[in-house]
């Protein structure tokens, strides 16, 4: 083709485009991006694995999002996503950009039936699976066809990728969260009446020889028998499967003393005088008034007492102990219940109150509340007035709600009607994210506790080589079998590994749940005690000690330069920061322009350019200001300027030093390579500051305050709060080596800091994060250092969370001592023959109910 013929069809095809663009058919790239994005809509959904954290799923979201015509909703409880998209959209496009965030996404079953029945596939050859031909019978061709068309297509999808098979998919087991291997679903208060019922009788009979009659032993032998099977079953359970695990079951020595007692009871009634008609028994209570074996000796008695002391025990500590996440299981909102949602008609503007369902309530929706209901969301109240049960998070929290105030999920209404203003919704609430925190920390606890758990059960197989060389000893030295096997009895009925096991976890989990009752999140019980251990308190001033407000406190200008102009720059290089001081200047700023300060000098508006924030917080920027000749003529000219922060007062000279001591906190203002002015801010001290700070003294704990201020400045603002020492000058990037600085003298540190010194926190011993806010919204990497995390806003919380602490640890610590003393004791005394096996079982059971009500008193949070 010339050259000339080339020019003429190029002319053709412009032409022919210029013509269809003006006919209004888009032939752009875009086109086809806003037609989809007008097509009719389908539903997806999607299951997920290696979903990321919580509080990283709002980024997948909006990435799906990004595509034309889609709407996502990840649930990360269930593990799936809820995808509306335009109808000829792609599934692997959306899976795509889930696998940009380490999401493996498998369309369901169901979905891909919908998509396939609406894309009424043409294709009708091919071989048709088998299974498809099953129960076609009485259909006609092209119901068999349509069949065998879908099956088709679920198998290239399934081939393809798309869909998972649920049959062999492996099912995921529920985990047992109890870890000594004893069923808490089976000791059950049914077993627990048998055992008084068949079980009592036969101790009193056997204690009281008055009450024997002819063939009692044989009768108590039918007795006894379901108590030792039937209700002793979940111990003797306990022990098969321990021993199965290679773990030993902590109430192993109780199924196995009972097992004994009850053997040799048999063994005797079959071969012995025992089982004569007309034997009578007279209780024995210390070992070396027992009975020869010719002469019979039963310890049916043990075998029952025992099972029912145990099963008691064991019944009322189960109930005993309150759990966080069992409460809030209980107030969890079921997604498909109905709420009554507010609907305004945008025609007539008339207000209608419409049943949905929990899972179609969206952020900015309107529900309405009555009396007796539990919130099922997070949001504020825009009308009327109710009362509310104490929440199970932070139960300070005020109980009178009206409008404009606070509510959250899992809240019930006492008395009053109110409509809330949905915030967040499902796993964005506050009860969620509080729920997997607390489920989190018992997981962790979990295998702590494994770790107690196999210590403790060393007592076991030394308390079985203890009754098995006592048994021999007392056979060798008293030649009474039945002595012997008292003494042994008592010797398995006394340990109390329980009690020492149990102690640590139940205490743990208890001072935990505590806290975050009271609004502190404690990641597990290795920070307990490092809170414990910890001798300096280091708090950032910004953020901890006060209100997240700031305030203009003076300006001062250096010599011929003007106030309101130094204040206008302070504003314009504030814009694009959102920190308190920032706002506080940009405030300022507006409100001497509104009232018009300053005169003609002064620029109304001032644009800012290359604005940056430098890593130790100061702004910079290159912005345009107003500079006139000596003939007066005004020239606009674009200059470096810097909104800093000064660390100590060599920086400063003359007036500005001062001013820079005299107040709050200064910032300096500077433009063409000259100090310009300063200003001093005033952020209000919390009003609970002072009296935390001498708590924290009267603990015999060190204060320390972390400020960037001069030390004038922070030492003035400390000496107001009674804070020990001052660590002042400190910019941002230099923090974490001063904590570490003073690690390394020695002492045990605790940071306490918001989000601006995360860096901060993760190299203190503990790092404490506060203002976490309500949804605990902390990245992963960030959540794997953090130790402790404060929803609350006051500075009372520190020292409570350290003698929590302090309690905790010193419940567990006394709990240990008490425990080995009581075993120690017990089996030498056992041994000695100065202990029935039932006074042991007695004893046993009373040692693992003190305990018990010792480590339930973690619950209690300081005030």
């Amino acid at each position: 083709m010339s050259s000339t013929q080339h020019d003429s069809v190029t002319h053709a095809i412009d032409t022919a485009v210029a013509a269809a663009r003006d006919a209004g058919i888009e032939l752009n790239d875009e086109a086809p991006v806003r037609d989809l994005a007008q097509r009719p809509k389908t539903s997806l959904a999607f299951d997920l694995d290696n979903l990321p954290d919580v509080t990283d799923l709002g980024a997948v979201e909006r990435a799906l999002e990004e595509l034309p015509g889609v709407r996502a909703r990840l649930v990360f409880s269930t593990k799936t996503a809820w995808i509306t998209a335009p109808d000829l959209m792609d599934p692997s496009e959306l899976i795509a950009v889930m696998q940009q965030f380490g999401i493996t996404a498998v369309m369901t079953d169901s979905s891909l039936r919908r998509r396939t029945v609406a894309s009424q596939v043409d294709e009708h050859h091919g071989a048709v699976p088998r299974r498809v031909l099953r129960g076609t019978k009485g259909m006609s061709g092209r119901m068999r066809r349509h069949q065998a068309d879908e099956a088709r297509a679920l198998d290239s999808a399934r081939t393809a990728g798309f869909m998972r098979d649920q049959h062999g998919r492996p099912r995921r087991m529920k985990r047992d969260p109890d870890v000594l291997y004893t069923s808490r679903e089976m000791m059950t208060v049914p077993r627990l009446i048998v055992a008084l019922v068949l079980g009592v009788p036969v101790i009193v009979v056997s204690y009281f020889q008055q009450l024997q009659f002819p063939a009692w032993q044989w009768v108590a032998l039918v007795m006894s028998a379901p108590v030792v099977v039937w209700s002793a079953w979940p111990f003797h359970r306990a022990l098969v499967g321990g021993v199965r695990r290679g773990l030993t079951a902590l109430d192993g020595a109780s199924s196995l003393a009972i097992l004994v007692a009850f053997t040799w009871s048999i063994a005797l009634l079959v071969s012995t005088p025992a089982g004569d008609i007309g034997w009578f028994s007279e209780p024995k209570w210390f070992a070396f008034n027992h009975s020869r074996l010719s002469d019979g000796e039963l310890f049916l008695d043990v075998a029952c007492g025992m099972t029912i002391l145990l099963l008691a025990g064991r019944i009322w500590t189960m109930r005993a102990r309150p759990s966080l996440l069992h409460e809030m299981e209980q107030r969890r909102p079921d997604p498909s219940a109905k709420v009554a949602i507010s609907v305004r008609n945008r025609a007539t503007g008339a207000v209608s109150i419409e049943q949905v369902p929990l899972a179609e309530v969206s952020p900015g929706d309107d529900i309405v509340l009555h009396a007796g209901e539990i919130i099922p969301v997070d949001g504020y109240v825009i009308g009327g007035l109710a009362e509310l049960e104490p929440g199970l998070i932070d139960a300070r929290e005020d109980t009178v709600v009206k409008v404009n105030s606070p509510v959250f999920s899992g809240s019930r209404i006492v008395d009053g009607q109110i409509k809330v203003r949905v915030a967040e919704t499902g796993h964005q609430t506050r009860m969620a994210a509080t729920h997997r925190w607390i489920q989190d920390v018992s997981q962790r606890q979990n295998q702590a506790t494994m770790l107690s758990t196999k210590t403790a059960s060393w007592l076991i197989p030394a308390a079985i080589v203890i009754a098995v060389i006592d048994f021999v000893a007392w056979v060798t030295l008293s030649n009474n079998y039945n002595a012997a096997m008292a003494t042994a009895l008592a010797i398995l009925a006394s340990v109390a590994p329980t009690a020492l096991a149990l102690s640590p976890s139940i205490a743990i989990r208890l001072g935990i749940e505590s806290s975050a009752r009271n609004g502190i999140m404690i990641r597990d019980g290795k920070t307990l005690r490092r809170l414990e251990n910890v001798d300096t308190v280091i708090f950032n001033r910004v953020g901890t000690l006060v209100l997240p407000e700031m305030h203009v406190e003076t300006i001062t200008a250096e010599r011929g330069e003007n106030p309101d102009m130094v204040l206008r720059v302070a504003g314009a290089l504030s814009m694009e920061s959102d920190h308190p001081s920032a706002q506080a200047i940009v405030r300022a700023a507006r409100e001497a322009r509104d009232h018009a300060e300053g005169g003609d000098e002064v620029p109304h508006w001032i644009d800012v350019t290359n604005h940056e924030i430098t890593k130790d917080g100061d702004f910079k920027a290159r912005i345009e200001l107003t500079t006139r000749d000596d003939d007066g003529t005004a020239h606009l000219q674009q200059v470096d300027a810097v909104l800093w922060r000064p660390t100590n007062l060599s920086s400063l000279h003359g007036r500005l030093a001062v001013a820079a001591t005299a107040g709050g906190t200064p910032v300096v203002v500077r433009w063409k390579g000259k100090d310009r002015g300063v200003i001093t801010l005033y952020d209000p001290i919390k009003d609970d500051a002072q009296e935390a700070i001498t708590k924290l003294e009267e603990m015999g704990l060190e204060t320390v305050m972390l400020s960037r201020d001069t030390y004038p400045v922070a030492r003035k603002f400390a000496d107001l709060l009674g804070i020990s020492s001052v660590l002042a000058g400190i910019s941002g990037s230099e923090k974490p080596k001063t904590v570490r600085a003073v690690h390394t003298q020695g002492a045990s540190v605790a940071m306490i800091g918001d989000r601006s010194v995360a860096a901060t926190l993760e190299v203190a011993d503990v790092g404490i994060l506060v203002d976490a806010g309500d949804k605990l919204d902390i990245s992963r990497d960030m959540l794997d250092e953090l130790s402790v995390a404060v929803v609350r806003d006051d500075v009372s919380a520190i020292p409570q969370l350290i003698e929590q602490a302090r309690r905790v640890c010193t419940i567990i610590d006394r709990n240990i001592v008490y425990s080995w003393v009581y075993n120690v004791t017990a089996i030498v005394l056992a041994v000695a023959g100065l202990l029935h096996p039932m006074a042991a079982t007695v004893l046993m059971l009373g040692m693992s109910l003190f305990v018990e009500v010792r480590s339930v008193s973690a619950k209690k949070f300081p005030s």
